[in-house]
C-alpha cells in the first residue's frame, strides 16, 4: 500500500521557520476543506513545500512524520486581526 503523505504548500518565511525548529506548528483554516482532509485520516509523513517545486528539488521541500494536529484558536497577522479557529498541525518536535 502507497504511504499517505500529507503535502502543504508554504510561504518561505514559514518553511524556514519549520526547518529551523523555530515553529513546532503549521496552521490551516478549520474549514470544510481541512475537516474533510484531516479529521478521521491518519498519514504517514508530511511534505512541506515552498510552492511548487520540481520533483527533485530537495531544497525547496521538507519531510517529517506525520505527528497528529490539534485544534487551536489563534491571533496571527496571515489570518487578520481577530481570532480564528486552525488545525495546527504538528511539523516538529516540541520546541
Amino acid at each position: 500500500m502507497a504511504e499517505r503523505i500529507l503535502v502543504l504548500p508554504l510561504k518561505a518565511v514559514y518553511l524556514r521557520e519549520i526547518r529551523d525548529g523555530v515553529k513546532p506548528f503549521e496552521y490551516r483554516l478549520q474549514t470544510d476543506y481541512w475537516r474533510k482532509r484531516l479529521i478521521g485520516h491518519d498519514f504517514d509523513g508530511i511534505e512541506l513545500k515552498l510552492g511548487y517545486p520540481a520533483r527533485g528539488d530537495t531544497e525547496r521541500r521538507l519531510c517529517r512524520p506525520w505527528r497528529g494536529f490539534q485544534r487551536q484558536t489563534i491571533t496571527h497577522p496571515h489570518f487578520g486581526p481577530s481570532p480564528v479557529e486552525v488545525f495546527a498541525i504538528r511539523v516538529n518536535e516540541d520546541v
